[in-house]
């Protein structure tokens, strides 16, 4: 069962992102079902798939008619405000089709129970408060000093503008981007400490304050300094207390 599962993903990852061209997908987009790269997509696929299965026609068939049926009708509906959640809906159908075709041809059970072991339950609750309940907790606790911030960025701004050295685009930054990078490094502090590696908690320190560092002395502001400070100690902090509360409890879970 699990070997043909693996064949199955992996003749699905060659075909969809390995040895499929950015060229095809700009031109499927545009020409949906007309593009004869469409085509040559699914000539990628049988040709990877008839490699892996040596020739188990009645899996393959599956495969190709459906995925040829999926992708045609994500090219059909695809737009600039949905193209994102199509692409994600496309993915999860055809690893759908794996799956049912993994469980007609070699049939397998999944305990439940198995799902719900106290450990995997308190993997998953520290998992939660590392991304979003941490980000919760650090905007709480740097709320008195967010007004403080902002209030001497619309000063400078103004004292730019009036010495015509102002700029629209400074200070601009992509929306989210600081939340979803405080998720990902506590993310990986989590795993690190899991992983008992806390030298690579070090390096990760580092990159950031690398990477931070020219932000704040261009800025030249100390209150944003410590701002960014303040931030990445507690992140940092939390991530770390997480990982050390789950290898704790963990070994006193049955």
């Amino acid at each position: 069962m699990i070997l043909l599962a693996l064949k199955l993903v992996l003749a699905h990852f060659l075909g969809d992102f390995v040895f499929q061209p950015a060229k095809w997908v700009a031109h499927k987009l545009k020409k949906k079902g007309k593009s004869k790269y469409l085509y040559y997509h699914i000539g990628v696929h049988l040709l990877a798939l008839i490699v892996l299965l040596q020739f188990k026609w009645g899996i393959i068939a599956i495969i190709i008619v459906s995925h040829y049926l999926i992708d045609l009708g994500k090219l059909t509906f695809t737009n600039k405000k949905n193209h994102r959640w199509l692409f994600t809906l496309d993915q999860m159908l055809h690893l759908g089709v794996i799956a049912a075709v993994v469980y007609f041809y070699e049939p397998f059970s999944i305990d439940s129970s198995s799902l719900l072991t106290p450990k995997l339950l308190l993997f998953f609750s520290m998992l939660a408060f590392v991304t979003y309940v941490s980000a919760i907790l650090i905007k709480m606790m740097l709320v008195p000093y967010i007004k403080e911030l902002e209030d001497d960025q619309e000063k400078e701004a103004k004292r730019k503008k009036k010495l015509g050295e102002y700029d629209e685009n400074e200070g601009t930054s992509l929306k989210n981007a600081g939340r979803y990078i405080g998720m990902l490094e506590r993310i990986f502090v989590f795993a690190f400490i899991l992983l008992h590696q806390w030298a690579a908690i070090g390096l990760l320190i580092t990159a950031k304050s690398v990477f931070r560092f020219g932000d704040l002395n261009k800025g030249k502001n100390r209150k944003l300094t410590e701002y960014v400070l303040i931030g990445t100690l507690l992140s940092f902090g939390l991530a770390i207390l997480a990982g050390l509360a789950y290898n704790y409890l963990s070994t006193h879970l049955s």
